[in-house]
């Protein structure tokens, strides 16, 4: 959260809880329907059964693990993924509370189940929960996602998969990239 505040010139607020997930959140909002989540370990619960979404376990510094894309047919697509040998994971349901108590609810698929090491999305549907960044504070304007990796064009085929379309060129290790405009200029979070 320090790393982004100084970057980007915004403390994140706090989301919440995942409880039972052993992790809790904040958030900074990049567009009306965009936000950087920033996912740690959350003191306040016991270690989790099972490792904790995101690899955090093993995170040995602040680094852009995945990403999720919104579908409206997460069901649609999820078994489009699974037909297709595309590791997504099952749809799953979601929920934690905020801060200011309001629950929120979303449906999603599995993301500890990594493609292509996080830049293959995990896929999230808020259905009628109000979506984070209507209340996350603003951080700036995303106006670029770009990944690398060591076989992009493996990459880019799962993407097709999903319908997405991200650019991703070759590069040594694997990587997102994030470009997001601030007050204060142009950032890069890898």
């Amino acid at each position: 959260m320090d790393r982004i505040a100084t970057l980007l010139g915004v403390t994140p607020a706090p989301g919440g809880q995942h409880r039972g997930r052993g992790t809790r959140n904040a958030l900074v909002r990049l567009g009306p329907r965009t936000y950087l989540e920033i996912v740690g370990p959350d003191p306040d619960q016991p270690p989790p059964t099972r490792p904790r979404w995101f690899s955090i376990d093993r995170l040995r510094e602040p680094r852009l693990v995945t990403w999720a894309a919104a579908a409206a047919d997460i069901e649609g697509l999820a078994n489009r993924a699974e037909r297709s040998g595309v590791g997504i994971g099952p749809v799953q349901q979601g929920h934690r509370t905020r801060a200011d108590g309001v629950e929120l609810s979303w449906r999603f698929t599995d993301p500890t189940v990594v493609s292509c090491d996080g830049i293959v999305p995990f896929l999230i549907d808020w259905g009628t929960s109000p979506h984070p960044a209507v209340t996350a504070p603003w951080g700036g304007e995303l106006v670029a996602l770009r990944a690398e990796h060591p076989d992009p064009a493996s990459v880019d085929s799962r993407l097709r998969v999903l319908d997405l379309d991200l650019a991703v060129t070759r590069g040594e290790a694997p990587a997102l990239v994030a470009t997001i405009r601030t007050l204060r200029g142009d950032v890069e979070l890898r």
